[in-house]
């Protein structure tokens, strides 16, 4: 965990980048939507904090339901 000066004075330990082109419209509101579903689930930020790796980080990121509920 690093400080981060969050809202909720809790360190942080995951931190996402989210990188979309210029025309890319509303996609980017769409994957930042799901990037907050994901980090919702206690289960999903326990497997990304102990992945060893791009490619389990990627998996655990593909495997997550995909529930639009908010």
């Amino acid at each position: 965990p690093i400080p981060f000066d969050a809202i909720d004075d809790q360190p942080v330990d995951l931190i996402f980048l989210l990188l979309a082109p210029e025309g890319a419209g509303a996609d980017h509101l769409k994957a930042l939507a799901r990037v907050s579903r994901l980090l919702r689930n206690h289960a999903t930020c326990e497997k990304l904090r102990t992945a060893d790796g791009a490619v389990p980080i990627y998996d655990i990121l593909m495997e997550a339901p995909t529930s639009r509920a908010a």
